[in-house]
This record gives structure tokens, sequence and C-alpha cells, in this order.
């Protein structure tokens, strides 16, 4: 017979406790080898998105480039009012050239005036109104110069036929037509020649009559004849290397207001901001004669004298 196990004695585990060091050894084990694992996914992970932000960076670089491709390509014609106008052809380009029409769209497009300059100018025009006002180059914010001019004369130079087709005029406008004989790529050369040349000097003689290769001689008749009050130069286009440029223009301009003699002329040049612009300024309106300025826009007042032998006092 089996032997009598008493009730009261305590019977022998078939498996030994686990102590709770072991628990917590196992534990940690696995809580090691679970973050291990995760590691190793999030790394993976990971790598498996480094191509694709790539690609996604790429895309956003090739949108970006053909977005400002269509914007600078793409050209807008500034709406402007049609209205008969008065035109005389001044031929007058050595090079039998034709101004761009691209570029000269392109320019309008980028030279708006700012809210500040265009009430400069009215300000200026109507302080010396009625006067005779010359105007290199057409806008069409310039429309209003001439109304601003009551009982004055005002006369445009404009050498692109897209913008003389679109001209605004008020009474007293007339608007003539001229080609230039520079190139704004030539600028230095013709600032080298100016300083060289006594045939640039102010006491050269007439505008008309001087050999200077910077005089524009070729004008209508009334420009000559006139004295002027106010000359804004805001023409031709002159923003690339194929443009005529404004170093004519600015001579021109010079020589037109020395010649109002006993009186003081204000030349007003536009983009100064350029260096074409800002070096023939300095050349033949003077620093010295600098008397305001606003947003890109350089107010010269030149006092008229005939026996001058130099521009700009030393």
């Amino acid at each position: 017979m089996p032997p009598e196990v008493s009730p009261y004695s305590p019977q022998t585990p078939l498996l030994s406790p686990i102590s709770t060091k072991s628990r917590q050894l196992r534990k940690s084990q696995l809580h090691h080898k679970f973050y291990k694992g995760e590691g190793k996914m999030n790394l993976l992970n990971k790598k498996k998105l480094i191509p694709l932000l790539v690609c996604i960076l790429l895309c956003a670089s090739v949108f970006r480039l053909l977005k400002i491709t269509i914007v600078t390509s793409s050209t807008t014609r500034l709406p402007l009012s049609l209205s008969p106008v008065h035109l005389n052809n001044v031929s007058y380009n050595a090079r039998g050239q034709e101004p761009s029409k691209n570029h000269s769209i392109s320019h309008a497009n980028s030279n708006n005036l700012t809210e500040k300059e265009m009430g400069f100018l009215l300000n200026l025009i109507s302080h010396k109104s009625p006067c005779n006002l010359l105007v290199f180059g057409q806008e069409h914010q310039y429309s209003v110069l001439a109304s601003t001019n009551t009982g004055g004369m005002t006369i445009f130079l404009e050498d692109d036929p897209e913008k003389l087709s679109t001209i605004t005029t008020a009474n007293n406008t007339l608007v003539y037509k001229l080609k230039y004989p520079t190139l704004a790529k030539d600028a230095y050369k013709l600032l080298q020649h100016a300083r060289k040349s006594k045939k640039c000097s102010p006491s050269s003689g007439l505008l008309k009559q001087t050999k200077c290769k910077l005089a524009l001689k070729n004008l209508p008749k009334v420009i000559y004849e006139l004295k002027w009050d106010v000359v804004l130069v805001d023409g031709p286009c002159g923003h690339r290397p194929l443009c005529p440029g404004r170093m004519a223009s600015i001579y021109t301009a010079s020589l037109l207001a020395r010649e109002n003699h006993g009186n003081v002329t204000n030349v007003v040049v536009h983009d100064i901001d350029r260096m074409i612009e800002k070096w023939f300024s300095w050349e033949f309106l003077c620093e010295n004669n600098l008397v305001s300025s606003k947003g890109k826009f350089w107010n010269f007042g030149i006092q008229g004298e005939s026996n001058a032998t130099t521009f700009c006092s030393k």
C-alpha cells in the first residue's frame, strides 16, 4: 500500500518559483529587444523616406523654375486710351535701325511711377506752370503732366511707334517721333569722346551746330527756338545693351538748359539707379546743381549761361 500522506504536509512544487530578480532581468531583455527592433525599423523607414523627400524637392524646384520662366517671358500691354496725335517724323538714326518693340514694351511694364514719384513731378510742374515743358520719352502716366501745365507748351519726343499711337494729348501739346544714333552698349566710349573732344564742351556753339556725337541736331525747329523751363528725361529705353540709351538725351537736355540765358531750367532725370543715367547726369548736369530727388528721380537746377567752358565747376 502506498504510504499515507498527511493532508497538512506541504507538497513539493513541480516548478521552482521564479525569483523577482529573474523576472526583472527577463523583462529588461525583452524591453531591449523590442526597442532595438523598433530602432532598426525606424532607420529603415528613414532611409526609404530620403528618396521620396528628394523627389518632392526636385519637383517643387522644377515647378518654380517653370513658373518664373512663364512670368518672365510673358508681357502685358498697358491699357492706354487712343486719340489723334500731332506727329512729325524726325529721321535720325545713323545705323538705320528701328527700336525694338519687345524692348520697349517690357521697359514700359517695369517703368510705372510710384505715387510719390508722380506727386513729385506734378508738384514741380504746377509750381512752374504755365511753362515750356520738354519730355524725352512718353509713359502712359505722363499725359497728366500736359493737363497740369495749363496755358503752357508741352512737347514729347518719343522713338517707340506703339507709344506714339496711344498718346492722349491736351491743348498746346505736341508729340514728335525721333530716332537715336546711339546704343547703350557704347555709353563708356561716348563718355570718353565727350571728355576729350572740345566739340562737346558747352562753349562749342549752338546745339544745332555742334559736331559732338552726343548732340541731337535734327530735332524739330521748335525745340531749338523755345526756352525750356523744365526738361524731363525718361527716354529712350536704356535697360539693355541694344537700346539707344539716354546718353544723347541727357547731354542735349544739358545744352538746352544752358541756352536759357539768365534763367534756371529744371532738368529731371529718371532711373538714376542705373549706371548710364548716373554717369551722364554727374558729367553734364553736375552734382552741385542737384536740388532735389524723389525715388528714382534727380532734379537739377541748371543756370543758363552763354560763356561757360565746362559743364561742372571744379
